[in-house]
């Protein structure tokens, strides 16, 4: 059976690094003997005529998609595409966002035939068997489909105790050369779990209250597959990494002993660290670790059931500073029983810590206490426009603070660091930066540059040369004349990506056609 998993687009501002949990459905799919393609439009433009093609190409029996909430609509209008394309081919949706909204996903999306809810391994281990048979489908625990013209629900699975019986994700199916040239971290998790009761987070029940732990020496042994791609740096997506010290110094001692050197990064809570497992984790290779502190406000953190406390959050940035660990923070805006004076609070906490902070907006995803049990809090829901729900834009009020007072503060704050932004560019431009600021502005022009190149296909529809002169130079110019870029920054990226073989030539008796390879495994085209 061939089964294509839809990797869908995603915005450059929410960093989209190689996606895990698609590379997790991939190799469930795999490792239940099934022919697998990833269709990654992640990196890569999206239109009807490539889905088309591709589905031509490979012929799936299965289509399947994940999504979390701000790009479902755009995910579910891919499945949608596939349906018309070939209403043959089954078709299913993962994620958090459908998860906890399958009713009402199967209600509004005809094309979707089934839905995984939850942890998802387990389920297609057993769905995909019998997934061509869709009167065994009540047999299986975990999905949601349309039956006798109704939803229904098969009931909650189980998490999976053991993690170390997970397949490894299934990178190889990614074009890992358009991810290398994009330059993000690769995500991992350590474990899966969380105790902690957030009204505005799905970890708990997405992943379970008890924290189930994966074995060091297998974390490590995908740690070395990933610097085998030419990945230089790790992030720990774990939603509670640092909550057994025991753990943590005997993952550092595994990357020790086998004398790994790779950066890496991890979240943490602020009540879960201290000077000394920072220093074990610092001198394994951790440079950063990022703290959801969430307000400034004692009450606000106690009505959001953070459990933490903002002495806890000082001390935890203290020791990373001790330690020489990057402390990063980010803050939420809009919560339950929010004013202006709460938010006045945290925005002077957060200047106070001395690191680099941001604001993020209340997103009441569905599945989140705060959005199930709103009327037991001062919020207000103002959409249901998943396209809205990427916590940059106000979609809740308080009794006590309106929508447009959270978007002035969010313009006032963007404007402080829009004009901050301006000054380091102003002194890039006229050569007098530091060479931090270099680095940062260059780093920031080359990453826009190359998302454009992968999200629009620049190089694929601007890289054909019928005869002539073909060479990165004569490419650049081409590419300069799109984007408005400028030329040197043009000229000096594309042979970056020349010279590391992210990008070839492929010449044939009349013409020459640059192109994306898959990875430095292969110089296969993707």
């Amino acid at each position: 059976m061939k089964i294509a998993i839809i990797a869908p687009p995603y915005p450059l501002e929410e960093a989209p690094s190689p996606p895990l949990g698609v590379t997790y459905v991939a190799a469930a799919c795999e490792q239940a003997g099934c022919e697998v393609r990833i269709f990654d439009y992640i990196v890569r433009r999206y239109t009807k005529e490539k889905l088309a093609a591709e589905l031509d190409e490979f012929a799936p029996d299965v289509v399947g998609a994940t999504s979390v909430t701000m790009n479902f609509k755009g995910a579910a209008a891919i499945i949608q595409d596939v349906k018309r394309h070939n209403p043959a081919i089954i078709t299913m949706m993962g994620g958090p966002h459908v998860s906890y909204d399958w009713a009402n996903t199967l209600k509004n999306y005809p094309e979707i035939d089934l839905i995984v809810v939850g942890e998802g391994e387990e389920t297609l281990r057993e769905l995909l068997p019998v997934i061509q048979d869709r009167a065994a489908w009540d047999t299986v625990r975990g999905i949601a489909f349309r039956k006798d013209g109704q939803t229904h629900f098969t009931g909650v699975r189980a998490f999976i105790e053991d993690l170390d019986t997970l397949p490894v994700p299934a990178r190889h199916l990614l074009p890992i050369s358009r991810y290398l040239a994009l330059g993000f971290p690769v995500s991992i998790i350590t474990s899966r779990g969380c105790p902690n009761q957030c009204i505005f987070c799905l970890g708990r029940r997405m992943v379970g209250h008890k924290v189930r732990y994966r074995t060091p020496r297998l974390i490590v042994n995908e740690i070395e597959d990933i610097i085998s791609y030419g990945f230089t740096r790790i992030n720990i997506a774990d939603d509670l990494f640092t909550s057994n010290k025991v753990r943590v110094q005997a993952f550092c001692d595994e990357l020790k002993r086998r004398g790994i050197k790779i950066t890496w990064s991890a979240f943490a809570r602020v009540n879960t660290v201290d000077a000394e497992v920072l220093a074990i984790m610092r001198e394994a290779g951790c440079d950063t670790v990022s703290f959801g502190i969430e307000s400034g406000n004692a009450e606000m953190l106690k009505r959001v059931k953070k459990g933490i406390t903002m002495e806890q959050a000082v001390k935890a940035v203290q020791a990373c500073k001790e330690s020489g660990v990057n402390a990063l923070a980010s803050f939420m805006i809009g919560l339950p029983g929010e004013s202006p004076e709460t938010i006045a609070d945290t925005y002077t906490f957060a200047e106070g810590l001395g690191i680099d902070y941001g604001f993020h907006l209340l997103a009441p995803f569905p599945g989140t206490t705060v959005r199930e049990e709103q009327e037991k809090y001062d919020i207000e829901i103002l959409t249901d426009d998943w396209d809205l729900y990427d916590a940059n834009v106000p979609i809740v009020r308080t009794s006590r603070m309106s929508e447009t007072y959270v978007a002035d503060f969010m313009k006032s704050y963007d404007a402080r660091d829009r004009d901050r932004w301006d000054n380091k560019v102003k002194r890039y431009e006229e050569g007098i930066c530091t060479d931090y600021e270099y680095l940062h502005v260059a780093g920031h022009n080359r990453m826009h540059l190359v998302f454009k190149l992968l999200s629009t296909d620049l190089i694929e529809r601007h890289g054909v040369f019928n005869n002539g002169d073909s060479s990165v130079q004569i490419l650049a110019e081409r590419i300069t004349q799109q984007t408005g870029a400028q030329a040197r920054l043009v000229r000096d990226t594309l042979q970056q990506l020349s010279d590391a073989g992210y990008i070839k030539p492929l010449a044939d008796a009349t013409t020459t056609r640059w192109y994306w390879t898959h990875n430095n495994r292969s110089d296969a085209e993707y």
